[in-house]
Formats: structure tokens, sequence, C-alpha cells
């Protein structure tokens, strides 16, 4: 698993916005930024939709007066369902990150199995990215919403 103090895998996330499908390679798209990066086990489930996301969407412009150049959420679900998502969530502030194969969440070393639910998935978790390299990691222990919260991360700032 992925530590603090270790830079972020080389790996590409499809995020679909109004100019298009957008991929973005990872170690670019973070460079020279401080980020919130913080992943669910899948868009419109009941946690996710209740509670982390809806966090994160209310606490945006205190991450961004803490110097936060950008918030992201990642899911192991396509770019089609993100977008959505974000769309019934007016996360307007939050680039809606897809990883459709896992390959970003296997990379991290954050995956679970969750069988028939859906497969691989990744946990959930939140991270401060700083310039590409993590600072602050808040991996969740299984069925538990805490330590990735916003208000947490917004603590961590």
């Amino acid at each position: 698993m992925i530590q603090q103090g270790q830079p972020l895998p080389s790996a590409t996330l499809s995020e679909l916005t109004a100019d298009g499908m957008q991929t973005h390679d990872i170690p670019a798209l973070f460079a020279d930024k401080k980020v919130v990066l913080f992943a669910v086990p899948g868009a419109f489930t009941p946690t996710c939709s209740e509670s982390h996301l809806p966090g994160f969407v209310v606490n945006a412009d205190k991450m961004k007066e803490k110097g936060v150049d950008m918030i992201a959420c990642v899911s192991v679900n396509d770019a089609f369902v993100m977008q959505a998502w974000g769309e019934a969530q007016n996360a307007n502030q939050i680039h809606m990150l897809a990883d459709g194969d896992a390959s970003f969440t296997k990379a991290l070393g954050l995956e679970m199995d969750s069988g028939k639910f859906g497969g691989i998935r990744s946990q959930r978790y939140a991270m401060i990215i700083e310039n590409g390299t993590v600072t602050q990691l808040n991996v969740e222990p299984p069925k538990s919403f805490d330590v990735s919260s916003a208000e947490a991360v917004l603590k961590q700032l």
C-alpha cells in the first residue's frame, strides 16, 4: 500500500467534462498542486452518496481557503457514471475521476474484492497530495466512515 512521503504511481484516470472525455496522466494532473483526493467503493452507494461526497461538496470552499488547488473523487466506475453522480450531487467543484479497470487503485495497493457487489473496488480513503507526493493518507477500516471524511481532512490541512 502507498505510504505517506511516496509519490503517486504513474497511471491514468478518465473524466467526462463539458469538453468530452479526458484522460488524465496522474503525475501531470497533480504536479505543482495541493490536492485532496478521496476514494469511494462505488458511486451512488448509500454512505458514498449520503455522507462522503456531500461532505466534500459542502467543504470545498473551506479547503480551497486552506490552499487546496484541486479536490478529486475517484471510484472504480466508468466516467459516465462518475459524471452523472457528480451532477446528481452538485459536485461542480470536484473532479469526478473514473478508474474503470481499477489500475490506479491497484497501483496504490488500496483495492478490495467486494465479491458479487461489484468485484474489485477501491477501499474508502482520503489523501492530501502535494506536488504528486502523498503527505497525508487516511484509509478506513472495512465498513467504516470516519478518517476519510471531509471534516477529518479539513483538520489536517
